[in-house]
């Protein structure tokens, strides 16, 4: 098939990411991509492991000193129900609906922009109420190198899909398109699997010492 080919309903493939060469390199570029992303995350958080505990003094505040367990669990059912916006994005891509992926992928995108909001807040403050900065401490460091890593990937993450809607808007789907929005909609859901990692070993085993 032509990645420019016109389909309608009827004819338009089951698995349109897969159907063009182009569509199948961009997988085996994403997931070498993402075999390096994950060796880097790991590093991130073996390193974070070690300095949680590491604070010059009883001065200091430790991790189950400072996180908001309410606060953090908003943001990872907003990551959380963002990841499943953008299967109801996909599942409406690979059905030819244009126009309702691009609503799904539009509140995926919103959701996306509350995670980052509440993260923004959170680390004001603990900058402004607990002095935990990224200086402070080697605990301090190592949190908001990992932490702010993900906050990162996350606005990168927006920034791919938002450019993907504006810029096929007029286009629509076609087999050259449709493997761009589901790579980038796999992309979202690999940052949300490390977020729930982050909730757990960083905030949930913090509050447990």
């Amino acid at each position: 098939m032509k990645a420019d080919e016109k389909f309608t309903y009827e004819t338009w493939p089951a698995a349109p990411e897969k159907q063009t060469l182009d569509g199948k390199n961009k997988f085996l570029g994403f997931w070498l991509f993402l075999g390096g992303e994950t060796v880097l995350f790991a590093t991130l958080f073996a390193t974070y492991l070690a300095l949680k505990d590491r604070v010059p003094n009883s001065d200091h505040y430790l991790a189950k000193d400072l996180f908001e367990i309410p606060l953090v669990f908003v943001m990872t059912m907003l990551l959380l129900t963002s990841s499943l916006t953008s299967v109801y994005a996909m599942y409406h891509m690979k059905n030819f609906n244009f126009k309702k992926m691009q609503l799904w992928l539009g509140i995926t995108v919103l959701l996306g922009l509350a995670f980052l909001g509440f993260e923004v807040y959170e680390f004001n403050h603990y900058v402004h109420e607990y002095h935990h900065t990224f200086t402070s401490s080697a605990f301090g460091t190592a949190f908001y190198t990992l932490v702010g890593f993900h906050g990162a990937h996350v606005a990168f993450g927006l920034a791919w899909i938002i450019t993907l809607m504006v810029r096929n808007a007029k286009r629509g789907l076609d087999l050259y398109t449709a493997p761009k929005f589901y790579v980038a909609s796999l992309y979202w859901h690999f940052i949300d699997v490390v977020w729930v990692f982050i909730f757990t070993v960083v905030y949930l085993m913090g509050m447990v010492g």
